[in-house]
C-alpha cells in the first residue's frame, strides 16, 4: 500500500507544471554557465551558489504547500486502516522522489556532459542531499502548524536561517571565541548547518581551500580525509534521517 501510494504522490507532482518549471530553470541555468564561462571550475563555482541558494528554497516552499494542498487526502488516507507514519512517510518519500527526478534533470545532466569529474559527482550528490534534507524541515513545520500561511512562513525562516542567517552568526561566535583552539569549534558550528557544511565538501574537492585562508585550511585538514568525508556525510543524513522522525513522531500524535 506504501509503494502505491509513494507512486500516486510521485506521479502526480511529476505531472504538475510547477515541477516541470523547476526543473527546465535548472537546466537553462546549468547550460548557461557551462557555455558561456567557457571555464569548467568557474560553472560550477556558479552551479554550487545556484544549488546552495535555490534548492533549498524550492524545496521548503513546495513541499509545504504540497502538504497543505493534499490535506484532504491526507485526511482520506487517514481514516483507512493504514498507519499514521505509513501515510506521512509516503508523502515525504513521493515528494523527495518528485524533487530528485527535476534535480536529476535540471542538474545532473548537464555536469554529467560538461564536468564529469569528482567535483561534479560531489555537487550532484551534494544538492540530492540537501533535497532530502530541507524536504524533511518542511513537513515537520508544516505537520506543526494547522494554517498555511503560518506553515509557510516557518519553512521560509528555516531557510532564511539556514541560507543567511547562520553564516553571520558563526563568524560572530568565531570573534568572540578567537582567544580559544577553533578547530572543534568551527567543525561544529559547520555540522550544524546542512548548506554550510554541502558547500565546504564542494569546494574542497576543487581544491579551492587556499583562497579561504586559514579557516579553509584548517577545515581541509579536518574534512579533506577519507575519514572526513565519511563523517561529513553521515552528519547530512543525520539532517535527513531526525527531521524526518520528528515529523513523524508529531504526525501521529496530532489530531486531524
Amino acid at each position: 500500500m506504501m509503494l502505491r501510494i509513494v507512486r500516486y504522490v510521485a506521479g502526480d507532482i511529476l505531472r504538475g507544471r510547477i515541477i516541470l518549471a523547476y526543473a527546465g530553470c535548472l537546466l537553462v541555468a546549468s547550460l548557461g554557465l557551462f557555455n558561456l564561462g567557457g571555464d569548467t571550475t568557474k560553472a560550477l563555482i556558479g552551479l554550487l551558489s545556484l544549488v546552495l541558494m535555490i534548492v533549498p528554497l524550492v524545496s521548503v516552499v513546495f513541499t509545504t504547500a504540497h502538504f497543505y494542498n493534499t490535506q484532504e487526502f491526507v485526511e482520506l488516507l487517514a481514516a483507512q486502516p493504514l498507519p499514521r507514519a505509513t501515510i506521512l512517510l509516503a508523502q515525504m518519500i513521493g515528494v523527495m522522489l518528485a524533487l530528485t527526478a527535476a534535480l536529476l534533470a535540471g542538474i545532473a545532466v548537464p555536469v554529467l556532459l560538461y564536468a564529469c569529474s569528482a567535483t561534479g559527482l560531489t555537487l550532484i550528490a551534494v544538492a540530492l542531499l540537501l533535497t532530502a534534507a530541507f524536504t524533511a524541515l518542511a513537513f515537520v513545520a508544516a505537520v506543526l502548524a494547522r494554517d498555511k500561511a503560518r506553515g509557510i512562513g516557518a519553512a521560509l525562516l528555516i531557510w532564511f536561517y539556514f541560507g543567511l542567517l547562520h553564516d553571520g552568526l558563526t563568524l560572530y561566535a568565531l570573534f568572540l571565541l578567537e582567544d580559544f583552539p577553533l578547530e572543534g569549534i568551527s567543525l561544529t558550528l559547520l555540522a550544524l548547518n546542512p548548506i554550510d557544511l554541502g558547500r565546504v565538501l564542494v569546494l574542497l574537492q576543487m581544491d579551492v581551500s587556499a583562497l579561504m585562508g586559514y579557516t579553509g585550511a584548517m577545515l581541509k585538514d579536518l574534512l579533506g580525509s577519507g575519514t572526513g568525508i565519511g563523517f561529513a556525510v553521515l552528519v547530512l543524513g543525520s539532517w535527513i534521517a531526525a527531521p524526518v522522525l520528528a515529523a513523524l513522531w508529531i504526525f501521529r500524535r496530532k489530531d486531524l
